[in-house]
């Protein structure tokens, strides 16, 4: 099969998107598939060629002159390479491909990565609609897409390309540790973490905080954590590109999200055996087996994340019997499995 994914760019800085369309096209080129991404670059071009992915600089930049460039070029490499699937991951490469689809004999596929967001209702149009869990599916044909162009495709870095050749041992942490991994954005919830961290502190004086992440929001929660009473015990790591040092040292891994479509970090921090207290949000409980594989706490609560917390931190048998279960049935959550079911998705839109 011939594979073209489309994507904004390649830069490894903690997309969960192109981190997601990086992994399906090495995959689906060390099976044998001629695969192409075209984007405006990035850091993550030279593993895309170690795999035999074809990169293609197409900017498909929101301006009115590189829009007419990117279609221009667009149109060009889906004659010369004869591609059968266009896969679009963000909403502008959708949008290109989709004014060259009347009568092309290729195929269109969306990648719905964030449901949430109102502009992925324009994904409508494509072939088929790839969601991260079928309660995406559920919103998705609540808001009025064709319930039978939806697959849910559940996400999987288990063997991931991507992280093949990143640092592994555990990073140098005060324990106990309590670590998130996300982007500092209002919907992860950081707020309600160092609110929790704030309440269950007094009970537990040697725990430390560990943010690892970047975001737009990152100096209001440097403000929260500085008011709070244990602010000298939480820790804004930045940006890692390797986060498995942290998600192997942590005590209880923590995703607080508001919205979590399919967050790549719960099966990382399922690899890695930690113990996990989630948000039942979205695509998070499917991701952890529906509880079984981590404790799930209402979004937006504090005091029950606080709880949570503290259960793992309190009593190290429980801890254990929680890393243990976070290992379990973690075949399903591998990236080969990923692949396979979204070539699937690829084969049900060339029979139509």
């Amino acid at each position: 099969m011939r594979i073209l994914h489309l994507l904004n760019h390649v830069d490894r800085i903690g997309n969960g998107i192109a981190n997601v369309a990086v992994d399906l096209a090495c995959v689906q080129a060390r099976e044998g598939h001629d695969v192409w991404v075209a984007s405006k670059g990035g850091s993550y071009e030279p593993l895309l060629a170690r795999h035999g992915v074809h990169h293609v600089r197409i900017d498909q930049t929101r301006r009115p002159f590189s829009l007419v460039r990117a279609i221009l070029a667009l149109r060009a490499l889906l004659r010369r390479e004869r591609i059968d699937i266009v896969h679009a991951h963000m909403v502008t490469g959708f949008v290109l491909a989709r004014c060259l689809r009347p009568l092309a004999p290729w195929r269109l596929v969306a990648s719905v990565h964030n449901e949430w967001q109102r502009s992925s209702n324009l994904m409508r149009g494509a072939d088929r609609v790839i969601t991260m869990s079928e309660d995406a599916v559920d919103r998705l044909s609540a808001r009025g897409m064709r319930r039978d162009r939806l697959r849910a495709v559940r996400n999987g870095t288990v063997g991931s390309p991507r992280l093949a050749d990143l640092p592994d041992e555990p990073a140098a942490l005060q324990q106990p540790s309590i670590v998130t991994v996300a982007g500092l954005y209002e919907r992860k919830g950081i707020a309600d973490l160092i609110a929790a961290f704030d309440a269950l502190a007094p009970a537990h004086p040697d725990a430390h905080l560990y943010v690892v992440g970047e975001g737009p929001d990152r100096a209001r929660f440097e403000a929260l954590a500085r008011a709070s009473a244990a602010g000298a015990r939480i820790h804004f790591e930045g940006f890692r590109p390797a986060p498995r040092p942290y998600l192997r040292a942590a005590t209880v891994f923590v995703l607080a999200s508001h919205a979590e479509p399919g967050g790549l970090v719960l099966p990382e921090a399922r690899d890695c055996g930690a113990a996990i207290v989630s948000t039942a949000v979205d695509g998070s409980p499917e991701l952890l087996d529906h509880g079984r594989a981590g404790l799930l706490v209402p979004p937006a609560d504090p005091p029950a994340l606080a709880a949570a917390i503290s259960r793992l931190l309190a009593d190290d048998t429980e801890r254990a019997r929680w890393r243990a279960a976070a290992r379990e049935n973690l075949d399903w959550l591998r990236i080969d499995r990923q692949h396979e079911e979204t070539l699937a998705v690829y084969r049900d839109a060339l029979a139509r």
